[in-house]
């Protein structure tokens, strides 16, 4: 058996040619990333919403315009105090807002409560009370707008 000096590959099939380097790129798999991590954020960005569960009461009043966070005190249905979505003990509301103005830097500084339909008038009476006596002047009542005025 004689080889004939032709075939240029020894398997017997045809040559091989090399394919030029392939300079497109697959946006697909990428496409696909981006669709799923979009999904993941829409169902947890309402997950993410943070502050004590409070009924607000109605009011007619005009909404504020706030450029930065706004510095908060709740109190929910059971009586608890909160500064900044933090329980405080009515006690150590004082001191703590206090530390908070001097982070904050603004003494002025407006402080926005929020207190729940259902909580004691005279709990409500007793932290604004303190608000005042500690010479905390702008202190603004969160509502709901109205419905049906």
């Amino acid at each position: 058996m004689a080889m004939s000096p032709g075939n240029a590959n020894a398997s017997g099939g045809r040559p091989h040619r090399r394919r030029g380097v392939m300079s497109e790129i697959n946006v697909t798999p990428m496409v696909d990333i981006m669709l799923v991590l979009l999904i993941i954020f829409m169902i947890s960005a309402p997950l993410l919403t943070v502050g004590v569960p409070i009924e607000l009461p109605q009011s007619q009043a005009k909404s504020l315009d706030l450029e930065k966070g706004p510095l908060e005190i709740a109190v929910d249905r059971r009586g608890q105090v909160f500064l900044q979505n933090t329980e405080v003990g009515l006690d150590q509301l004082i001191p703590e807002l206090q530390k908070v103005v001097a982070v904050r830097g603004d003494v002025n500084e407006t402080i926005y409560f929020r207190g729940d339909r259902g909580v004691e008038y005279g709990v409500v009476m007793r932290v604004l009370g303190r608000l005042n006596g500690a010479g905390f002047s702008r202190v603004s009542l969160v509502t709901e707008f109205e419905q049906g005025a």
